[in-house]
């Protein structure tokens, strides 16, 4: 997998990037947020931004817990309490877009009018009324009334905790559902998604013709909805796409979402389809005309589709006024190929009372609805179910399950392989037997301080070893020194071994103070910032290439001792087969939440398959497992080693090894 890294354009923080080994580790120092000034990359290439479009779609979908898909249950649509006005009407709507949890809405069709019409997905934002804010800043109801007296169907429906959608509160995950990629953002992109499929199921809407526009939080609702669903085929995100302000509430947060990106790449995902962006003087969209507007500009250029993009600044605060709508309705006319009056104007609101809006007046939920820990529970058991329908039982489920599983824990954990000429190695200190290396990737500003050494006779049988160790060098130098150490006996066999000290560990760890101002370093950190678990493994891979680079040889041996057999885990999982595994798991159980909470936080590791997936990126090479716990899934492992025909390359013990057992294991085992 190619990464693409961004040029970030905090001035200050420039020499980020380099094909030089940073001074300091910039991961520890440079804590990338909201707030911050962002760029976009350069792509010189149709190609080359088709291959990085393909991977940031996949990116922010597993961030908004929808790769996998999740099984696509009735809507139960309720369309009610319709009431005719003068060529509109307004329905009432409830949708069942999750078994148990309703989203509310309201429906604005055209009358007078022959269809089949086109039809918005329309969001409302962070307004005090939602969907029902009528205010000359921002109308909800305005521009569905204006939109369907024009000739359009659309719909207008609630962000979770507002108005009728109020089963959960506007901000409920932890860290325990991060892990299975449930929050916010996730679940409101999914409803987005299931009210287009709403709209595609009504009879009266032509399915090539699916709009959407919503401002604030509703533009990022919008953007994140067109760039993962190709069928919206013209959009309107108004003041939000930005530069330098990615979006300041829990549900345009998700983790992993803008780790290596931002939105305005994120925006540029809608091309070649028509996109208006809408921006205002008073906000955040300030720059638009001058820096985002062209830069998204870039990539439909690309595409000889530069005449789909427009933008528009308005002189005015946040906002989704008059001014913007009619914007947007011009927009949408030339797009859409709809029917439309002549004047183009916003009728503004003219309606009988907005509680007749409300689907839920006088109602109540049926009786089957969820509550937040219904909801939690039966996203968590469809993401087991995913899990699960992917277990290998012969090589071609096997090779089906390492495709879906190296995507998927490739994107929660956010680390791979760096290739040969993205490796930075410097030599910092001679040894007598070796020396003390640092470490980096070009342009990824890491610095991983290792060690190498060398045994007095090498021996071509025996494959290079990276132990990898909680207290990282010093553990690796006490035992190269000792005459019952692992590494001495490895070196004496004639080994080549290396030692790490992994993200904040061993000399790595400092206290440095973060750049940021306020509380703007930790908020929403995981959105923008891998986690030390996930730059611990990242870090492994490194070594293992540097491993490889600096002795010549493919195969090698990894060693990961005490709580560091997890992380060393999950790093030979996104390596290959010719890295033999040996790893004290420490008794870690898979199957508790808690657990990597505590010990191996990275959000989305559940939901990308956790230990399971492993057992099947393990499967086709050689491991050695112990120290496991009871509830370790063995039969996942066993299945997967037998569906690659090698199961006497799988070894798991209970018990802890001792070093002694540890060097037989390695030596004996080792790499194929």
């Amino acid at each position: 997998m190619k990464c693409y890294v961004l040029l970030l354009a905090c001035l200050t923080l420039v020499p980020l990037l380099g094909a030089e080994i940073p001074d300091v580790d910039q991961r520890k120092v440079f804590i990338r947020h909201t707030d911050m000034k962002y760029s976009m990359p350069r792509y010189d290439s149709l190609s080359a931004w088709k291959e990085r479009a393909a991977l940031l779609r996949n990116q922010v979908k597993f961030a908004s817990g929808v790769l996998p898909m999740p099984a696509k249950t009735p809507l139960n649509p309720q369309v009610f309490g319709r009431i005719d006005y003068n060529g509109y009407s307004i329905e009432k709507v409830l949708l069942e877009t999750w078994p148990g949890f309703f989203l509310g809405g309201n429906l604005y069709r055209p009358i007078g009018k022959t269809g089949p019409f086109p039809a918005i997905v329309s969001p409302h934002g962070h307004w005090r009324y939602g969907r029902f804010e009528n205010s000359e800043t921002g109308s909800v109801p305005a521009r569905g009334i204006s939109l369907a007296k024009q000739g359009y169907v659309v719909l207008t429906y609630d962000m979770i905790g507002y108005n009728d959608t109020s089963q959960l509160p506007h901000g409920f995950e932890g860290p325990r559902e991060q892990l299975w990629s449930l929050g916010m953002l996730g679940l409101q992109t999914w409803n987005s998604i299931r009210a287009v499929d709403f709209l595609l199921s009504l009879s009266d809407v032509d399915p090539q013709l699916i709009g959407a526009t919503g401002a604030s939080g509703g533009g990022t609702q919008t953007f994140i909805l067109t760039a993962i669903d190709d069928r919206v085929r013209f959009s309107a995100p108004v003041n939000m796409i930005s530069g330098i302000m990615q979006g300041g509430s829990v549900c345009e947060n998700a983790p992993n979402l803008r780790i290596d990106t931002y939105n305005v790449e994120i925006g540029a995902l809608m091309a070649p389809r028509p996109m208006l962006m809408i921006s205002a003087t008073g906000d955040w969209t300030r720059n638009t005309p001058a820096d985002e507007y062209p830069a998204i500009r870039g990539i439909y250029e690309l595409y000889d589709a530069e005449s789909q993009l427009e933008q528009v600044q308005i002189d005015a605060p946040h906002n989704y006024n008059r001014q913007s709508r009619e914007e947007v309705y011009k927009f949408f006319a030339k797009k859409s190929f709809a029917t439309t009056p002549d004047d183009l104007k916003d009728y503004g609101l003219s309606i009988r009372g907005l509680q007749s809006l409300v689907s839920l007046w006088n109602r109540k939920l049926p009786p089957h609805a969820v509550d937040q820990a219904g909801l939690i529970r039966s996203w968590i058991e469809e993401a087991e179910r995913q899990t699960e329908e992917l277990r290998p039982t012969d090589g071609a489920t096997l090779a089906a399950a390492q495709e879906a599983f190296r995507e998927r824990l490739g994107l929660a954990l956010m680390a791979e392989m760096p290739a040969a000429d993205e490796l930075l190695i410097e030599e910092t200190e001679p040894l007598a037997n070796g020396k003390i290396l640092l470490l980096s990737r070009d342009g990824r500003g890491d610095r991983v301080p290792a060690l190498l050494l060398k045994p007095r006779l090498a021996k071509a049988a025996v494959a290079p070893t990276l132990i990898v160790h909680p207290e990282g060098l010093a553990w690796v130098l006490s035992s190269s020194e000792s005459r019952e150490g692992l590494v001495q006996g490895l070196l004496a066999r004639g080994g080549v071994v290396m030692g790490l000290d992994a993200f904040q560990t061993g000399r790595s760890k400092t206290t440095a103070e973060v750049t940021g101002e306020n509380d703007r370093g930790t908020r929403f950190f995981t959105t923008f910032n891998r986690t030390d678990d996930a730059n611990r493994v990242q870090d492994i891979l490194t070594a293992i290439a540097a491993l490889r680079q600096q002795t010549g040889q493919e195969a090698v041996n990894l060693v990961g001792m005490g709580q560091a057999g997890v992380w060393s885990l999950f790093a030979r999982a996104l390596a290959d087969s010719h890295v033999a595994l040996t790893a004290d798991l420490a008794q870690f159980d898979p199957t508790a939440d808690a657990e990597y909470v505590n010990h191996f936080f990275v959000p989305g590791i559940r939901r990308a398959g956790d230990f399971r997936g492993v057992a099947a990126l393990l499967a086709g090479g050689q491991a050695t497992l112990h120290n496991v716990a009871n509830r370790f899934p063995k039969d996942w492992y066993q299945q997967s080693f037998d569906a690659a025909g090698g199961s006497n390359r799988l070894k798991i013990e209970p018990s802890p090894m001792t070093e002694a057992e540890l060097l037989t294991a390695t030596v004996r085992g080792g790499a194929r």
